[in-house]
């Protein structure tokens, strides 16, 4: 078993005698079970001092590097903001590249710069591709450890992804969706699934996981997918009405990637009734709509606790937290018009 510490710092911490915790460190018989797990209990409770100990005074700076409409931004730069000071006892800052759209010129230049300066960490939410990812790759031969955040990069070396299991969401909106619309009529139609873009994997991730469960469970139902409006009002407007005039029974919204208001907008054009809404992000625009019953539920999960999330994975990079701490998806939560937090 590997360990860092003197046997007498472990037989203390156990309350075993020296000769009991050498047997255990080196396979030995005659131990109890129950003695085994005391010493080993007691190990991993010597890593987490020790951790704490060596986090006193130091000083982490991450790069957070996001492509996403403004409103999301902001949110994700807040709760970084007021999550990173409660990080004790090391302390967190943070650099933040945002826009909504990114050049491959624009993101190579940032990736040499960050490689130049240094980082303790880069959290990206980048659309996928071999660019993207030759990009997280060039990072990490750097020594620069790289977690994704919200939607995932495929055959990434990255140290762990952050957010909400995105299949699980989107088959959590397809199951609310599908029981709310059988309350209007015998379940059939089509929902409209809004993408800001398929190179957003987490997105794609969405809009398979609502699929699945609406085929499996409301078979008249079906999804109509329109993608690449970027979230951004005008073209996700123009998308949207166009869907709505070549399909006449469009009744429903899921929309993944954002641009709630110009989707509504594009209903109102056409004359048309939006039976259930779900939306993604309780940012400052979907709390309004929220609160003027213009969206039916919102899915989203806690932003701050991403934001810790990452603080606390890239320790674990560094060695300042044990090698078993694990990061787990965020919980789902479900926000209607009656909720006030």
């Amino acid at each position: 078993m590997e360990h860092r510490f003197p046997i007498k710092d472990i037989a203390f911490q156990a309350g075993v005698s020296l000769a009991t915790v050498d047997r255990v460190l080196h396979l030995r018989p005659g131990v109890r079970p129950a003695t085994r797990a005391r010493v080993e209990a007691a190990i991993g409770e010597l890593e987490r001092q020790y951790a704490q100990a060596r986090l006193v005074g130091r000083r982490f700076a991450l790069d957070v590097v996001m492509e996403a409409p403004k409103r999301f931004n902001g949110a994700v730069r807040a709760a970084f903001e007021a999550e990173m000071p409660t990080v004790r006892p090391a302390a967190f800052s943070a650099r933040f590249h945002l826009a909504e759209r990114m050049s491959h010129g624009e993101l190579a230049a940032l990736v040499a710069a960050i490689r130049r300066r240094g980082s303790h960490g880069v959290v990206l939410k980048l659309p996928a591709g071999p660019r993207t990812s030759d990009m997280a790759a060039a990072l990490i031969r750097a020594g620069i450890p790289v977690a994704t955040y919200v939607t995932d990069l495929p055959d990434t070396a990255r140290l762990g992804y952050i957010g909400l299991d995105n299949r699980a969401a989107g088959a959590t909106a397809a199951w609310l969706m599908g029981r709310m619309l059988t309350g209007h009529r015998d379940p059939a139609g089509a929902v409209l699934l809004t993408l800001s873009s398929a190179r957003f994997l987490g997105e794609d991730d969405r809009a398979r996981g609502f699929r699945e469960v609406l085929a499996a469970e409301f078979p008249g139902l079906r999804a109509v997918v329109i993608s690449e409006g970027m979230g951004i009002d005008r073209s996700t407007h123009d998308l949207t009405l166009a869907a709505l005039e070549t399909d006449r029974e469009i009744c429903a919204v899921y929309s993944i990637g954002g641009g709630n208001r110009a989707i509504l907008r594009a209903f109102e054009t056409q004359g048309r009734m939006c039976l259930a809404f779900a939306a993604h992000d309780l940012d400052s625009e979907n709390r309004a709509l929220l609160a003027d019953k213009r969206l039916t539920f919102v899915i989203h999960h806690d932003l701050r606790q991403d934001a810790r999330a990452a603080c606390q994975l890239f320790l674990r990079h560094h060695g300042l937290l044990p090698r078993d701490f694990a990061i787990a998806p965020s919980p789902i939560a479900i926000a209607t018009p009656f909720d006030r937090g």
